[in-house]
């Protein structure tokens, strides 16, 4: 561990060093919209919304809105805080690079003032609109992604997407909170669905973008347990995923056609592991690797629109023998 700590310093400064941060930020609004994360901002907008709607009580619209859009807020301030605090390493992964403040568009200390202000911003209008108990959940999420995964969790240990996978997981939680000032078992079972999906989506891309990683002295796990060890761990959950996103029909808040969308898009999505568990050399395996990577992002987009579907469009059909 010494030594991966000794390598993240050496490319860090290699990365500082690289790179003039600005002292005056000379980005448009382009570039604050860039340091919201604007692609992870919208899938948690998309699961929370699938929380209020799988809640067992009602919203008033415009209340439902506001709530759905300081969550946004305050993903975008994590997502903020992230890219402040990984600057240095961004600076050197070709991905990563062309950021904002690695780029020297955004001044580091306005891009943690515009994050803190977003995040402070975010709670208090959650707690005055909704309740408290989501604006917590929501306070605990920015902790979580931007000191618990970002500052510790991520430079520390290849487990990093593991437990860090939980900051991605509260916004159905947050969602339900927001529409009755409780969580239950049905969101409870969104966010398990959330955190096991979350490492073979992201360790698939770490399998092509090791080297990016190894640069920046990110202990991502084919850089530190290697890729066939890396290939078995992206196999295992998704062996515990395909089951658990059948869940949501067994307890009975997911309808036949979830059960059905859940069961064949899970087939697929054991079958990409397997490509990637099997093709482990040249562009066949590469190949395989984005293949998992980008239908596990249309996997979990199937499983939350099917629950939102149902109910917005009066599909909800129970399955026989199945649910309460």
């Amino acid at each position: 561990m010494a030594g991966i700590s000794d390598t993240l310093q050496t490319n860090a400064a290699a990365g500082r060093a690289s790179r003039a941060p600005a002292t005056v930020s000379n980005g448009e609004v382009r570039d604050f919209l860039a340091l919201l994360k604007p692609r992870v901002m919208s899938l948690v907008v998309f699961t929370a919304l699938t929380g209020m709607i799988v809640a067992h009580g009602t919203i008033h619209p415009v209340i439902g809105f506001a709530a759905i859009l300081a969550i946004a807020v305050g993903a975008g301030a994590s997502g903020c805080l992230n890219m402040w605090w990984d600057a240095d390493i961004d600076a050197v992964m070709s991905r990563t690079l062309d950021r904002p403040i690695p780029a020297g568009r955004i001044a580091p200390q306005e891009a943690l003032a515009f994050g803190i202000t977003l995040s402070v911003g975010s709670v208090l209008f959650l707690g005055l609109i909704a309740n408290w108990l989501a604006a917590g959940l929501l306070a605990f999420t920015i902790f979580y992604y931007a000191v618990i995964y970002s500052m510790w969790l991520k430079r520390w240990t290849p487990q990093n997407i593991v437990i860090g996978g939980a900051a991605g997981a509260f916004p159905p939680m947050i969602g339900e909170a927001a529409v009755t000032g409780s969580v239950s078992l049905d969101t409870a079972i969104l966010f398990a669905i959330i955190f096991i999906w979350t490492p073979p989506h992201f360790w698939a891309l770490a399998l092509v973008k090791s080297g990016d990683y190894a640069r920046a002295g990110v202990p991502m796990l084919p850089n530190v347990s290697g890729p066939d060890e890396t290939r078995r761990q992206i196999l295992l959950y998704t062996l515990v995923l395909v089951p658990l996103g059948l869940a949501p029909a067994l307890v009975g808040f997911g309808g036949a056609i979830y059960l059905a969308v859940a069961a064949l898009s899970g087939a697929w999505m054991l079958v990409c592991a397997l490509r990637v568990w099997r093709r482990r050399e040249g562009p066949a395996a590469t190949k395989a690797c984005w293949a998992l990577f980008g239908f596990s992002i249309v996997y979990l987009f199937l499983l939350f629109a099917t629950l939102i579907a149902e109910r917005v469009l009066g599909l909800f059909f129970a399955v026989p023998g199945l649910g309460a």
